[in-house]
């Protein structure tokens, strides 16, 4: 009796030891792939240049969206789009400027001319920029874009885009602030809690 339930005890084990196995490889799958999608530069002329949103101090952006806001400058003055469409509502109630309205101003004084610029000032998720900034393309017939944002966040921006109907192309930073180990690993890791979170949002 004793040497049958050892038995059967390993074999749980077993399968337990590759169930285990199983998940690993598939989170680090799922981890590899979004590395993998920041990685690609797809920029190809479109109708707008979408900047997601990121932190703001007062009226000087974070050096997060710092990068994402030279990233999009960049491909507006390369020739990829004729607009640049910022995201970001308020960081918070004692906030003086939106996101949005900080990367305007910022652009403003990078030579950009006010009617090439689009801002949303509501959002507060990367979802609810995308959202937003949808609104706009509606409202002005636009079809096509540039998602603009960090390597890490990339795949999730353009996962939600399919999911909104938007004909979205990534084109990454080509530097990011998340440069330690430590944030990195963090801000993959997040990404990899969201990859699983909006698959079981999407299925119910």
């Amino acid at each position: 009796m004793g040497a049958g339930l050892s038995k059967r005890r390993r074999g749980w084990l077993g399968w337990a030891w590759r169930l285990g196995a199983l998940v690993v490889l598939w989170l680090l799958g799922v981890a590899a792939w979004i590395v993998w999608i920041g990685e690609r530069d797809q920029a190809a002329p479109a109708d707008a240049i979408i900047v997601l949103g990121a932190a703001a101090y007062d009226a000087k952006p974070s050096p997060v969206f710092e990068e994402r806001i030279r990233h999009g400058l960049d491909l507006y003055q390369r020739g990829y789009a004729p607009v640049l469409i910022f995201t970001g509502g308020f960081g918070g109630t004692r906030a003086r400027f939106s996101e949005s309205q900080v990367a305007r101003r910022y652009a403003l004084h990078h030579g950009v001319p006010a009617e090439a610029i689009l801002i949303e000032t509501v959002s507060r998720t990367t979802r609810q920029n995308l959202q937003q900034a949808r609104t706009l393309m509606r409202e002005r017939d636009m079809h096509t874009v540039i998602i603009v944002s960090d390597p890490l966040h990339m795949a999730r921006a353009l996962r939600l885009s399919r999911q909104l109907g938007i004909d979205a192309l990534a084109s990454s930073t080509p530097s990011t602030r998340f440069r330690s180990f430590h944030t990195s690993w963090r801000f993959l890791l997040q990404e990899v809690y969201f990859f699983h979170r909006d698959l079981f949002v999407s299925a119910v």
